[in-house]
């Protein structure tokens, strides 16, 4: 869809995430995970992903490069981009890693999209990532890459992004859940 296609216009103002909202994020983060997942992966890997691979990370917020859409006073979808290695995941994740990326030499990080179940289909995710990709680019990054679901992929596939690996990420308790890392130049 077009940018001044009117129902992109009346979706709702894209706007830095804040910390105090970080409950918030988190319930929708929730929501958009048991509900547009389910197709994908079964209910104990989309329980034990809660708060670890699926999760708010406070560095993106802290950093200004994690948004939020709202409308009507409501949290309707999240997501960011980060310019630090860490792929994926919440706070709770015992293997970040916070290190500056190198804009010449590395992929910032699309990270962390959700949407309110009820306002799927709507382009909220096109046009958080589009708001993402022109910030990396503003930053000097010439690419980006990101871990998708296998429920997100088909929009990065649709945005330009290939797939370069699938991997299963650990979860505990014998789980996994499989991921697939993908990229997209820039520019």
């Amino acid at each position: 869809m077009a940018a001044s296609d009117p129902a992109l216009a009346a979706a709702g103002v894209i706007r830095p995430a804040r910390l105090e909202e970080r409950s918030n994020i988190e319930r929708l983060i929730a929501r958009s995970v048991r509900e547009l997942c389910k197709g994908d992966y079964s209910s104990a890997q989309l329980e034990a992903a809660l708060g670890s691979a699926f999760g708010v990370d406070t560095s993106l917020i802290e950093d200004g490069t994690y948004f939020v859409i709202e409308e009507a006073g409501e949290l309707i979808a999240a997501g960011g981009w980060s310019f630090r290695k860490t792929l994926f995941g919440a706070d709770a994740r015992p293997d970040r890693t916070p290190e500056l990326l190198d804009p010449a030499r590395d992929a910032a990080r699309i990270r962390a999209f959700f949407v309110a179940p009820e306002q799927a289909r709507r382009g909220l995710g096109r046009r958080l990532l589009a708001r993402c990709e022109a910030e990396a680019q503003a930053r000097g990054f010439l690419g980006v890459e990101l871990a998708a679901t296998l429920t997100g992929e088909r929009l990065y596939r649709a945005m330009g992004y290939l797939p370069v690996r699938r991997f299963a990420h650990p979860l505990g308790a014998g789980l996994t859940i499989d991921f697939v890392n993908m990229q997209k130049r820039l520019g």
